[in-house]
C-alpha cells in the first residue's frame, strides 16, 4: 500500500509499451500521436534499411522506421503484420514500426533507472533509462534520438 501511496504523491509518467524482438519498450505517451496498421508501405529508393517506406495517414505523409532493423534485430518471422506507433519530429511525421502494442502503463519517475552496463549497445543508444517490470525490464525510448538518427542517415 505505501508504494501506491507512493506513486500517487510523486510524479508520474505515462508510457504507452510495445513488444520489439521479445523486448518491452516504453515510450512516453505524450511523444504517441497514432497507433494503427501500417497499409501499402511505398519503399523509397536508396533509403536506409530502416526505414521501411512511406504511407499516407489520413492526409499526411508519414515515413515509415523499421524498429527491428534500427535495433540490428533480425526481420520478424512470425507472418504477422507490424503495428505502428506515430510519433513527430519538428513536423515531421513518422510511424515506428513495432511487432505488437501493448498496454499504458503509469509508472513513477523515481522508478526509472538508468541504463544498466550489460544493455545491448544499440538499445542503450535509444533509451532513456529503464523501468523494472514484474519479471521484464522496460527500456523507455528516446524518440528525439531514434528520429535523429534515421534523419542524419536519410541526410547523407
Amino acid at each position: 500500500m505505501s508504494r501506491q501511496v507512493d506513486a500517487i504523491s510523486g510524479n508520474t509518467t505515462q508510457f504507452a509499451t510495445a513488444m520489439i524482438g521479445g523486448q518491452l519498450f516504453g515510450l512516453p505517451i505524450s511523444r504517441v500521436q497514432d497507433v494503427f496498421m501500417p497499409e501499402r508501405l511505398t519503399r523509397v529508393p536508396l533509403a536506409p534499411d530502416d526505414v521501411a517506406g512511406v504511407l499516407n495517414l489520413r492526409g499526411r505523409i508519414v515515413t515509415a522506421i523499421d524498429m527491428r532493423a534500427r535495433l540490428g534485430l533480425p526481420k520478424n518471422s512470425e507472418n504477422k503484420p507490424p503495428m505502428a506507433m506515430g510519433v513527430d519530429l519538428r513536423g515531421e511525421s513518422y510511424g515506428l514500426l513495432i511487432d505488437t502494442i501493448g498496454e499504458v502503463l503509469t509508472l513513477p519517475d523515481e522508478g526509472r533507472e538508468v541504463n544498466p552496463v550489460n544493455l545491448d549497445p544499440r538499445m542503450a543508444s535509444f533509451a532513456n533509462g529503464v523501468h523494472r517490470l514484474d519479471g521484464q525490464l522496460m527500456v523507455v525510448l528516446d524518440v528525439d534520438k531514434v528520429l535523429e538518427i534515421a534523419n542524419a542517415r536519410m541526410a547523407a
